[in-house]
């Protein structure tokens, strides 16, 4: 169980080959000759058996072909019945290599794989490489080199490509994955069994579509967690079912959505194939997430300035050398050397110059990372000052890139480099697109760690309320919300809203107009028409009681000629909103296809679509996120001092965000929305207008089921009493409670740290760490007990601290039905029902989460352990693959 399920796919230790007979010409018609040879080529150390599926002979006489893996290398006719013999041989995992599989085949093949327990990856895709194991299961070219990045590609022919580059780049990879159409075993699935792997430091994606948003989030999640992930995405696959009835849903793509999704997940999305190579030169150097501060070495002034352009241009910082750093370095540097802003070294500099240099940026805390540009000069030695560059890579703690400039001069330098491990690359702008990818997984990071919970700490919503105004509206068989019941809706989630009462003639509006008091705002009231300015159906200002008459008169009569057959409820009459030095903004959403919700914010007003500034995030948003949403938009400028406008009450503009999250985690039923425009000025926020579109929500909404991530799930918090006094809080983990996790681990005795992990472990790495605390609560769970205790602190004060003294933890198994638990309690609290809690209260969430079964593996020396299963009801059984271990199951 510590194996990852899909171990005997990617790590076979037996093959078995079904490629039909070499010597067959019918054979060249699939991949049958290549993956012989591939095979053969690679090296692959363990047992490989080849079988034809015409022979003769019972299943009896193929029991010595058991393997990990088949792969199936035959026509389009012949796969089923081979990958049905891999069954009954109990292969455990199978790859099919071929092409032009239709759905119904690629059905077929998928029901003999359940049937059978069979992984399977494929069909229509050319395998994948595993370079240190030597094996070649692909036919898209030689084995690779061994290396630390992974690709997975839903495309054989640029799989095929990068492999090509890769080999003239001294690129490596610890896996290539070819992803095609129908395959059974996907990219999700791929994912996450790369993010358990050892020899992966590092995913490059290239992917064109996916069927499951929140399985491919909660993998991407997983993965990004400790490595860092770039995706190249092609095409418009994630496409929004929008029906354009508010103006979110028309200017917002489902590209917007995809990459608010990829921010979420920690990953860094690249827009072209130029990029992806840039990204993947950088990861396969192993360079870690750092900050946005770029120092630019070079030796001429021209190249530096094309640097320090895009690095302006891709919203980087170019790095300068403190004072005290500067100041040293300039007697080691030629006299026409300037270190004002690029560290330009002159055309005299060599490579003790550039050496130098470099290390000073390599001590200097205003600088994240490096990047050397080297001109060919004459009389310089290029390949010198790589000799002497590359030299300082491994000690140097910071991302290290070059470009070397020109061709034939340089050559040799290049090949220096690539020896060395370094990024190298020929243009200022696409090394500078490199580190990019670099700092933007560094900020990504930081959007990972955020888990909000679906409420926040504002005041609690009127949910009762707001849902039975919807159910109305839906029980009407009504989609549109009519102004009145959509601020309704808003001021229900404590959204202030302007004063609005609907009149259904002008004697009503005039008196309406008097009681709200001059200057008021007359507006169409129709489900009908998504835009009321089209319609000429908004009139602002209306200073005394003739003007609202002659309004209301006009309005009716150009809406019903424009619009014979809509339905009209009447004209809302609302107060202007009066704020002299108000700026416009909108809050949306919409719902894509695959991600479910998303909100957007920007620059409101009529001219909303022509203006196109905007900004997507997902929900649940909390303070932090919120922030960054505004500050994505060009309009966000406009919150400060603004034309001689005191600034604006940004803080009121969080607030709006977090409700509209709310209303979105919280009703699922919510298609779409737009409040605009919202005015914000320096007393605060209101929306003068808002358009809601609601649909019935699908039975899979519950639980948060519409939203791609996960909600921080606070519900499972509970306080509980200790024996003996006090009480503890159970609740799920949090990024933030990697410390608390750490001292956890290493306060065990030696006996309880081999009985939880069966190894000395002494503490966690911070992969580790990461691993356990930052988790997607779709399909994992961790329940930890913390305990606040009271003591003096260094003022004589008392002050509290918490540590956490037990976790139990989940992970569901690829069949979505059943989960695999641990548990670990402090050896202080052992013995107080603490792990009876941490059970009962893990067990009741995978209930919640609709799982039948939850096994473990217990040693069988931990009898403590073995002695609490059994007072929990579970069946305890010997474990088959591993004698010292006892397998512990219960039926939820």
């Amino acid at each position: 169980m510590e194996t990852h399920y899909l171990t005997p796919l990617f790590s076979p230790q037996s093959l078995v080959v079904f490629a039909g007979k070499a010597d067959q010409p019918e054979q060249q018609t699939c991949y049958g000759r290549g993956i012989r040879a591939q095979l053969e080529q690679g090296g692959f150390g363990g047992p490989v058996t080849f079988l034809d599926v015409g022979m003769s002979g019972t299943l009896s006489d193929l029991a010595h072909s058991r393997a990990d893996l088949a792969v199936i290398a035959l026509p389009n006719d012949e796969l089923s019945f081979a990958l049905e013999v891999a069954g009954r041989i109990q292969c455990r995992a199978a790859l099919i290599l071929s092409a032009g599989v239709d759905g119904a085949l690629a059905g077929e093949l998928h029901a003999i794989a359940r049937k059978h327990g069979i992984h399977l990856l494929g069909p229509n895709c050319l395998g994948y490489q595993r370079p240190r194991l030597h094996i070649n299961a692909s036919v898209a070219g030689p084995l690779a080199q061994p290396g630390s990045l992974a690709l997975i590609s839903q495309s054989g022919a640029l799989t095929t490509a990068i492999l090509d580059w890769a080999s003239q780049n001294a690129v490596g990879f610890s896996t290539v994955v070819s992803l095609g159409a129908n395959t059974a075993v996907d990219l999700a699935q791929t994912l996450d069994f790369l993010a358990t792997d050892p020899a992966t430091h590092s995913i490059v994606i290239y992917m064109e579509g996916l069927t499951d948003a929140r399985r491919f989030v909660s993998a991407l999640r997983g993965a990004a967690t400790t490595k860092p992930v770039v995706v190249l995405k092609a095409g418009n696959a994630a496409a929004a079912s929008q029906a354009a009835l508010t103006h979110s849903g028309a200017i917002v793509a489902s590209d917007d959505v995809f990459d608010a999704a990829l921010r979420r997940t920690g990953a860094v999305r690249v827009s072209s194939f130029v990029q992806l190579f840039s990204a993947a030169k950088c990861l396969a150097s192993r360079y870690r997430p750092v900050g946005p501060r770029l120092a630019v070495v070079t030796n001429g002034g021209g190249p530096g300035v094309l640097a320090a352009d895009w690095i302006d241009h891709l919203g980087l910082q170019l790095a300068t050398l403190s004072a005290a750093a500067a100041q040293a370095l300039a007697p080691e540097l030629p006299p026409h050397a300037s270190l004002a802003q690029l560290i330009d070294l002159s055309e005299e500099a060599g490579a003790e110059a550039f050496s130098a240099a470099v290390q000073a940026c390599g001590r200097d805390s205003q600088v994240d990372g490096i990047l050397v540009i080297y001109s060919p000069k004459l009389g310089g030695d290029p390949a010198a000052v790589a000799r002497a560059v590359s030299a300082l890579n491994a000690g140097l703690g910071k991302p290290l890139l070059t470009c070397w400039m020109g061709d034939r001069q340089v050559a040799e330098a290049r090949q220096l480099i690539n020896a060395a491990g370094l990024a190298t690359f020929r243009t200022p702008e696409a090394a500078v697109d490199g580190f990019s990818n670099i700092a933007s997984f560094y900020q990504n990071q930081q959007l990972l760690h955020q888990t909000p919970p679906p409420l926040s700490q504002l005041a609690q919503p009127d949910l009762d309320g707001a849902r039975l105004l919807i159910e109305g509206v839906l029980a009407e068989r009504r989609k549109v919300l009519t102004e009145m019941e959509s601020k309704a809706l808003l001021a229900a989630f404590h959204i202030p809203i302007t004063q609005t009462l609907l009149a259904r003639s002008a004697g009503e509006a005039m008196l309406i107009a008097s009681q709200l008091g001059y200057p008021v705002a007359l507006k169409i009231d129709s489900p009908d028409i998504a835009h009321k300015s089209d319609v000429q159906g908004v009139v602002l200002n209306l200073l005394n009681a003739a003007a609202v008459r002659d309004a209301y008169g006009d309005m009716m009569a150009t809406v019903r000629r424009l619009l014979p057959d809509a339905r009209i409820n009447g004209v809302t009459v609302q107060k202007m909103a009066g704020k002299r030095h108000g700026r416009e903004l909108y809050i949306g959403v919409v719902t894509d296809r695959l991600f479910g919700p998303a909100i957007s914010f920007g620059a409101g007003g009529t001219m909303i679509e022509l203006i196109a500034d905007r900004a997507v995030e997902l929900p649940p948003l909390n303070q932090f996120l919120a922030q960054r949403l505004i500050g994505r938009v060009r309009s966000a400028a406009t919150l400060g001092e603004w034309c001689g406008a005191p600034p604006a009450q940004r803080e009121a503009v969080e607030q709006m965000l977090l409700r509209v999250s709310e209303m979105v985690c919280e009703l699922p039923q919510l298609r779409e929305m737009d409040i605009n425009p919202l005015i914000v000025d320096e007393h605060g926020a209101l929306a003068v207008d808002a358009r809601i579109v609601v649909d019935a929500a699908p039975p899979s909404a519950q639980g948060y089921g519409h939203l791609a991530i996960l909600p921080y799930p606070s519900s499972y918090t509970q306080e509980w009493p200790m024996r003996g006094g006090g009480q503890y809080t159970l609740r799920p983990v949090q990024p933030d409670d990697a410390s608390m996790l750490q001292a956890l681990v290493r306060g065990l005795s030696e006996k309880s740290r081999y009985y939880r992990f069966a190894s000395s472990l002494r503490e966690l790495s911070v992969p580790m760490l990461a691993r356990y605390t930052l988790i997607d609560y779709d399909r994992e769970m961790a329940l930890v007990a913390v305990l606040t205790q009271r003591a003096p602190g260094p003022d004589g004060e008392f002050v509290e601290t918490d540590s956490i003294i037990g976790v139990s933890r989940y992970i569901a198994n690829p069949d979505r039905s059943s989960c695999e638990f641990s548990l670990l309690v402090d050896d202080r609290y052992s013995g107080q029902g603490l792990g009876t809690r941490l059970m009962l209260g893990i067990m009741d969430v995978a209930r919640d989460k609709g799982l039948s079964e939850i096994d473990g593996l217990v040693l069988c020396k931990n009898s403590g352990m073995l002695k609490l299963m059994a007072s929990l009801g579970f069946q305890i059984r010997p474990y088959e693959d591993d004698p010292d271990f006892r397998l512990c199951s219960k039926t939820l």
